[in-house]
């Protein structure tokens, strides 16, 4: 199984952090200029396609999509 890839995207917009689990559980936090970052691992491609449809479907603004390195887990 491959291993998980990070992701940083941002949407024009607010988001509430209520919506995390309906955004694969990416956390939820506020930008500048009125916009929502979206933050966490996805498990696949499929996972990040699906939450891309997500965005588009609620008419959202896609800014950026960003693949992070992964975070430093042990430490």
């Amino acid at each position: 199984m491959p291993k998980p890839d990070y992701y940083q995207i941002c949407v024009e917009g607010r988001i509430g952090g209520s919506w995390s689990d309906w955004f694969s559980g990416l956390a939820i936090t506020s930008g500048p200029d009125n916009e929502t970052i979206l933050t966490g691992k996805l498990q696949d491609q499929a996972e990040l396609h699906g939450v891309l449809m997500k965005i588009r479907d609620l008419h959202l603004v896609l800014v950026s999509v960003n693949q992070l390195p992964p975070p430093d887990e042990g430490k």
